[in-house]
C-alpha cells in the first residue's frame, strides 16, 4: 500500500514538473519564430493610374476656379501599426479573433495597392521595438521605396519613423503619444535606435504571454508573440546621460518625457516631425488632463511639433467643450459631478446603476451605497493602471447596456471614446503659456487625420465596409455573456478591480471608425516636397473621403494658404474652395487584379479597394471656426472658441463649393485671432456612424442603448453597424495677428456660390508664413 501511494505521488509529482515545464516553454515561446518577415510583392502603379488620378484633381480644381500652379494635394497615412507592435501582435492572436501577422511588407502593398495612396509613414511603438525589429522595419520601408521608382515622381512615398507611447494616471505627468516621422531613410540620415517613452501605458499586453497556457490547444498560435514579449523586454536600457551617438547599438534608448525626446532628436540633427494623435481617448489620458502643461519651453518645440492628428479611426479630437468626468474637492481628491443636460458622468451613472439594484433596501441604505459607487468609480478613474481602464468594474456584473452613454462627449462627429476636451485640438489652439516674460507661448500646429490601424493598413477610410478589418473595432473572445453576470447591489473599491474585463472592451468598439487621411498640398511627389508641405503646415486632414479642400487669407500683399502666420492692420478676408470625393465602385479596379495575386488582394485588401467612379458627392456647407488664444491665464476656454461662427451654405451641385467671408470683428479687438474651414459632405453611411446606438425620449436622452460587438454571443461580425454621419475635412489653421492701423469698418459679410459663379482661377503664393 505505501508503495502504491509512493509510485501514485511520484506519477503526480512527475506529470504536474511535466506541466510546469510545458508551461514555461510555452510562455517563454522556445518554439516561436520572429514576427512572419515576407517580401513586397506589389510592382510599382502603371503610370497612367498616377497620371490620370493627376488630370482628375486639375479638372475639378479648374472647374472651381482654385490653383492652376504646379501644385497638387497628395493624400496618405502618417499613423500605421504592423504586427512589429505589441499592441497589434496582441490583436492578430485568437484570444482577439486576430486574423494573423501584417508585418511591414503588408503596409506597403495595401498603401500601394488597395487605398492607393501617395505616402505613408511606419509607426510601430517604439516600447517593445528590438533592434532586429527596427533593422528589418527600415529594410522593409526602403524595399517600399526602391519599388516606387523615381525618387522625383514616386507612385508612393513611404516614411519611416515611430510612436512614442507615453501615458500617466496625473494630469501633469500625462503627455501622450506622439508619432515622430523621419525626412530621411538611408542609415545616416536616421537615428541608430527609436526613442521610447518611458512609461508607454502598454506593458499589460505582455500578460497576453499567459494565453498560451490558458489555451493550450491554440498554444502554437501565441508562440511568436511570445518570443517577441521575450526578446522585446530583455534588452538592456541605455546608459543615462550619454550622447545619443555614444549609445550602445543595441540598447533600448527612452524619454520620459517630451522635452527629453526633443533634446534626442537635435542631438541627431535629422529632419523630424512629432505629431501628438489620440489627444482625447479617455483610455489614455486622465480625466483632468490639459495641452496646457506641455506648452512650456521645456516640453514643446514648434520646429517639430508643427502638426496635430484631428482624427483617426480612434475618432475626432477636435472640438472642446466645457465637460467634466470628475472635480476637484479642494483638499487634492475629486469627487462625482451632476449631469448636465447634454453629458452624464460615468461616476453618477454608477451610483444608478446601483439605485436600480436597491430593490428593498431601506431607503437610507440604498443612498449610501449611490454615494459609495460614484466615489469608488472617481477613485478608480484617478488611480491609473488596470484600475483607470477597467473603471466599470467598480459595478460588479455591470454590462455595456448598463453604461447607456455615460462619458460621452454628444452630438460632435465620430468623438473619441470617453472624451477629454482639455486635450483637444480646440483647446490646443486656444490655450497660452503665462509662465515666462513676453508674449504667451501658443500651439501653432497644423491639423491633419490618419488611420491609428493595427493591421498594417493605411488609408482605410476609402469605403465603409468590413468593420473589424478595416477599424479597430475588436474585443477578447473570453464568452461575455450580459445574461450570464451576477448584479449584486454593491460597488468595489479600486484596489479590488479586475484587470481583465470583456464588456467595457465591447463597448469601446463602438467608437472604431475606418481611418482618416492627411493631404498635402505639395509642390509635387517627391519625398522632400511632401515633407516640406507638412512643415510649412499647408495640408489638411480629412474623415477618410479625398476631399479637395482650399483655405486662403485674401491680403493685400497675395494670398497666404492654410497654415499661415500673418500680422493684419485691416479686415481679414478668406475664401475656401472644396469639391467631394468621388463615389467608390465595389471591388478593386483592374490594376490592382493585376498587381497582386487573388490570395493576397483577399488577405490585406477584403477584396475592396480605392475603386472611383467619375461621379463625386456634394459638398452641403462650410463651417468656420474662430478661436481667440487666451490673453490671461485665466480666460474660460469656452468663451474664446466660437465653434461654428460662420456656417455658409454650398449650393446643389456636385462640382463642389466656393464661400468667402471677412471678419470685422478682427480691427479693433487687438487680440490674435484663429480661423479654420470645416468642409461638409452630404450625409452617407459610415461604419459605427451612430456609436452606441441610443434609443432616446422626447428630451433627447438615452433611454437603452444597442452597442455594435466585434465578439461574444451578442455580435454579428458580419454587421457593419452602419448608420449616415457627414464626412468632412479641417483645414489647417490660419493664425492672425492685429497690427494698430487706421481702418474702415465694415460689416462681416459672407457669401457662397456656385461654380457658375465662380472667380477666375488665382494664382498661390506658397510662402506660408509672413
Amino acid at each position: 500500500m505505501k508503495k502504491l501511494l509512493l509510485y501514485s505521488s511520484a506519477f503526480v509529482l512527475g506529470t504536474l514538473l511535466i506541466l510546469l515545464g510545458a508551461g514555461w516553454i510555452l510562455f517563454r515561446g522556445t518554439f516561436g519564430q520572429p514576427p512572419m518577415k515576407n517580401s513586397i510583392e506589389g510592382a510599382r502603379l502603371p503610370d497612367d493610374v498616377t497620371t490620370e488620378r493627376r488630370q482628375e484633381q486639375a479638372e475639378a480644381a479648374a472647374r472651381i476656379g482654385a490653383p492652376g500652379d504646379s501644385s497638387q494635394i497628395l493624400f496618405g497615412d502618417l499613423h500605421v501599426h504592423t504586427t512589429f507592435s505589441i499592441d497589434a501582435f496582441a490583436f492578430s492572436l485568437p484570444v482577439f479573433q486576430g486574423e494573423g501577422a501584417h508585418p511591414p511588407a503588408d503596409a506597403c502593398d495595401f498603401a500601394r495597392y488597395c487605398a492607393g495612396l501617395d505616402f505613408w509613414s511606419i509607426n510601430d511603438h517604439a516600447e517593445a521595438l528590438a533592434p532586429r525589429l527596427w533593422s528589418e522595419i527600415k529594410d522593409s520601408i526602403r524595399q517600399c521605396n526602391a519599388v516606387a521608382g523615381s525618387p522625383e515622381n514616386p507612385d508612393v512615398v513611404a516614411f519611416l519613423g515611430w510612436e512614442w507611447t507615453q501615458a500617466s494616471p496625473t494630469p501633469e505627468g500625462h503627455f501622450g503619444h506622439k508619432n515622430v516621422i523621419l525626412l530621411g531613410t538611408a542609415e545616416d540620415e536616421v537615428p541608430t535606435r527609436p526613442i521610447a517613452a518611458t512609461d508607454g501605458g502598454i506593458d499589460s499586453l505582455r500578460a497576453m504571454r499567459f494565453a498560451s497556457v490558458a489555451d493550450p490547444l491554440r498554444a502554437a498560435d501565441y508562440q511568436d508573440f511570445n518570443r517577441y514579449v521575450r526578446e522585446s523586454y530583455e534588452i538592456e536600457r541605455c546608459p543615462v546621460g550619454r550622447p545619443v551617438r555614444e549609445l550602445p547599438t543595441d540598447c533600448y534608448e527612452e524619454a520620459a518625457t517630451p522635452g527629453v525626446l526633443f533634446e534626442k532628436l537635435d542631438e541627431w540633427g535629422f529632419p523630424a516631425l512629432v505629431i501628438p494623435h489620440g489627444t482625447t481617448w479617455g483610455i489614455h489620458a486622465p480625466p483632468t488632463a490639459s495641452l496646457g502643461h506641455q506648452l512650456s519651453t521645456r516640453q514643446h518645440d514648434p520646429q517639430r511639433q508643427r502638426l496635430f492628428e484631428v482624427y483617426s479611426g480612434h475618432g475626432a479630437s477636435e472640438t472642446y467643450r466645457d465637460l467634466r468626468h470628475v472635480i476637484p474637492d479642494g483638499d487634492g481628491g475629486y469627487s462625482c459631478p451632476e449631469p448636465s443636460d447634454d453629458f452624464e458622468p460615468c461616476c453618477w451613472r454608477a451610483g444608478e446603476i446601483l439605485r436600480d439594484r436597491c430593490g428593498a433596501l431601506p431607503s437610507e441604505d440604498c443612498e449610501e451605497r449611490v454615494a459609495r459607487a460614484r466615489q469608488n468609480f472617481v477613485d478608480a478613474a484617478v488611480a491609473g493602471g488596470a484600475q483607470a481602464v477597467f473603471r466599470h468594474e467598480v459595478v460588479p456584473g455591470s454590462t455595456p447596456e448598463d453604461w447607456l452613454n455615460c462619458g460621452q462627449i454628444q452630438n460632435e462627429f465620430l468623438p473619441a471614446f470617453t472624451y477629454r476636451p482639455g486635450m483637444s485640438a480646440q483647446s490646443g489652439l486656444a490655450l497660452g503659456d503665462f509662465s515666462a516674460d513676453g508674449p504667451p507661448a501658443r500651439f501653432r500646429y497644423g491639423l491633419i487625420g490618419s488611420s491609428d490601424t493595427h493591421a498594417a493598413r493605411p488609408g482605410t477610410g476609402y469605403k465603409e465596409v468590413h468593420r473589424t478589418g478595416m477599424s479597430d473595432a475588436r474585443g477578447m473572445d473570453l464568452g461575455f455573456s450580459s445574461s450570464a453576470k451576477a448584479r449584486p447591489p454593491r460597488s468595489i473599491p479600486p484596489e479590488e478591480i479586475s484587470a481583465i474585463n470583456s464588456s467595457m472592451d465591447e463597448r469601446s468598439a463602438s467608437f472604431f471608425y475606418t481611418g482618416g487621411l492627411a493631404a498635402v498640398h505639395s509642390a509635387g511627389r517627391s519625398r522632400e516636397a511632401i515633407f516640406d508641405a507638412l512643415e510649412r503646415r499647408e495640408v489638411y486632414g480629412t474623415s477618410g473621403d479625398r476631399i479637395l479642400l482650399w483655405f486662403d487669407l485674401l491680403a493685400a500683399e497675395g494670398r497666404r494658404p492654410m497654415g499661415s502666420e500673418i500680422s493684419l492692420g485691416e479686415i481679414p478676408r478668406f475664401e475656401v474652395r472644396a469639391v467631394g470625393a468621388f463615389e467608390q465602385l465595389p471591388g478593386c479596379p483592374e490594376h490592382v487584379r493585376e498587381g497582386l495575386t487573388p490570395e493576397r488582394l483577399h488577405r490585406l485588401c477584403l477584396d475592396e479597394c480605392y475603386s472611383p467612379s467619375d461621379q463625386r458627392k456634394r459638398i452641403s456647407q462650410i463651417e468656420v471656426v474662430r478661436i481667440h488664444p487666451q490673453r490671461t491665464p485665466d480666460e474660460p476656454l469656452a468663451q474664446l472658441i466660437e465653434d461654428p461662427w460662420l456656417t455658409l451654405p454650398c449650393p446643389e451641385s456636385r462640382e463642389g463649393c466656393i464661400a468667402q467671408f471677412e471678419d470685422a470683428d478682427f480691427v479693433g479687438s487687438g487680440r490674435e485671432t484663429v480661423y479654420y474651414v470645416r468642409a461638409i459632405q452630404a450625409p452617407s453611411l459610415a461604419v459605427n456612424g451612430d456609436t452606441l446606438r441610443c434609443e432616446r425620449d422626447a428630451d433627447g436622452n438615452c433611454t437603452s442603448m444597442a452597442p455594435c460587438f466585434p465578439t461574444g454571443p451578442d455580435s454579428d461580425p458580419t454587421d457593419d453597424c452602419l448608420a449616415p454621419v457627414q464626412e468632412r475635412a479641417w483645414s489647417s489653421p490660419i493664425f492672425v495677428q492685429p497690427v494698430e492701423r487706421p481702418t474702415a469698418r465694415s460689416t462681416s459679410t459672407s457669401t457662397s456660390t456656385s461654380t457658375d459663379e465662380r472667380a477666375d482661377p488665382r494664382e498661390r503664393d506658397h510662402d506660408s508664413d509672413a
